[in-house]
């Protein structure tokens, strides 16, 4: 059966994104206190910046939509570090490695730092590498593309799967014979896909009939924005293997704490001086109140809207939110 790689202390968030920390449900403490609209308020915006150290930035909806740069983030960025405020990239988008992520900021005319960014397929790597310690010998079954591939390589995790080209066409009768459980895969790392397959999906559920087989998930977002619009999210990958398994993913991306963690360790904050910043309630604001930090800041350019923060019951609030980023800078 090949050697046990012992469950991790790290939290454990269900594909349906409720909280969780230190493997158990943790109830999220929404701010009592309306949210903040800080847009044309610059002596507010000037107060609520002082209250932070370091900002830590969703991407996509926050930065830019697609390959389209939102107003004034340049300005905005340069603004808070001529302020001597740490910035850090934080992004569940997994196809694409930080060296990738870099060309991308490079291309929008942002200037960034490969070590100012932090992905989820980093994320993965590093979890799969420093905490689960993967046996000489073991491999991972990989369900994304290349951005989780060089993290992988990165780390030196053998791998299979992923953008192999023999992966992406359909099952043929010989699968159904060899296609089983493999002692050699003891992890199945599950992220956004575009050439998801019922291929495979079918090798990935016959790995996972392993038991000592980990199931990881760079992130459980339902959903991500592009192009003014919605499209299915890394979970939307993983909650069908959930379902034929009946086992939950470890999440390695926003909100788990497994990230934020990860986030600490390297950049060595104070989490009451740090800043969530992004544009949906469910992963970026939750992940700032789960972790902690001393603020949350929503922007109105992606996922939710104003009236999800005012709504009835809602139990994920914001601190304070702007129409865009860049009504930081006016």
């Amino acid at each position: 059966m090949g050697t046990v790689i012992p469950p991790p202390a790290a939290p454990v968030t269900a594909i349906a994104g409720e909280p969780t920390m230190g493997g158990t449900a943790a109830a999220i403490t929404a701010s009592k206190l309306a949210p903040v609209k800080l847009t044309g308020k610059p002596a507010e915006i000037e107060a609520f910046l002082d209250r932070f150290d370091v900002f830590l930035f969703d991407c996509d909806g926050v930065l830019w939509q697609g390959d389209k740069l939102l107003p004034k983030v340049v300005e905005t960025l340069d603004m808070l570090r001529s302020k001597g405020k740490q910035i850090v990239f934080v992004t569940n988008n997994s196809t694409k490695s930080r060296t990738e992520y870099k060309k991308k900021f490079a291309k929008l005319g942002i200037p960034v730092e490969v070590d100012e960014i932090f992905g989820s397929a980093y994320s993965s790597a590093i979890y799969i590498s420093r905490v689960l310690r993967l046996p000489a010998g073991h491999k991972v079954y990989v369900i994304g593309e290349s951005g989780i591939e060089e993290e992988l390589r990165s780390e030196s995790i053998p791998f299979l799967g992923g953008t192999d080209l023999d992966e992406l066409g359909p099952m043929t009768p010989a699968d159904y014979v060899t296609f089983g459980p493999d002692p050699s895969v003891t992890v199945v790392l599950c992220g956004l896909d575009h050439h998801i397959s019922y291929r495979k999906l079918a090798r990935a559920y016959q790995y996972l009939q392993n038991p000592e087989c980990m199931f990881l998930a760079t992130n459980v977002d339902s959903t991500f924005p592009t192009h003014g619009k919605l499209f299915p999210g890394a979970g939307s990958l993983s909650a069908p293997l959930a379902y034929m398994t009946g086992r939950r993913p470890i999440s390695l991306g926003k909100p788990s704490q497994a990230m934020m963690e990860a986030i600490e360790g390297k950049f060595r904050f104070d989490k009451g001086r740090t800043c969530m910043v992004g544009d949906r309630l469910d992963t970026d604001i939750r992940f700032g109140i789960e972790g902690r930090l001393g603020g949350t800041l929503a922007v109105l350019t992606g996922v939710s809207k104003e009236e999800d923060f005012f709504a009835e019951g809602a139990s994920v609030r914001p601190d304070a939110y702007l129409d865009m980023l860049g009504d930081l800078v006016g």
